[in-house]
């Protein structure tokens, strides 16, 4: 049974998918934009607007989540030196996917997925 099941799965196993979400959230908060598949886009958006929901107020406690989940300390000053500050007056919405067509290989919808300014 489902029940419970939030998310997708992207094909992979519970470590690796992790692991995934994890690249992806850490890449979007350093160059704050980039490109991939639309399901990545789209499993990587409420995870990235969660952190940037806890960047918003700069305090040791909000450092230390950042750092559980972000892979580069780079990030973590990213978020609380520029992005949280940004954010600070808007209740949510803090990311855009915009569809870009089909990959050439494999057919894939690739999707751009960045920070609103």
């Amino acid at each position: 049974m489902k029940h419970n099941r939030k998310g997708k799965t992207l094909d992979r196993k519970n470590g690796p998918r992790k692991a995934l979400l994890r690249n992806l959230a850490t890449s979007l908060i350093l160059y704050e934009s980039m490109n991939t598949t639309l399901a990545k886009a789209k499993a990587v958006r409420p995870v990235v607007e969660k952190l940037i929901t806890t960047g918003r107020v700069n305090t040791l406690t909000s450092r230390r989540r950042l750092m559980r989940f972000l892979t580069v300390e780079s990030a973590v000053n990213k978020m609380l030196a520029e992005i949280g500050p940004r954010y600070v007056s808007r209740p949510g919405g803090y990311t855009r996917i915009i569809k870009l067509g089909r990959r050439q290989g494999d057919g894939a919808e690739i999707a751009q997925i960045q920070l609103v300014k």
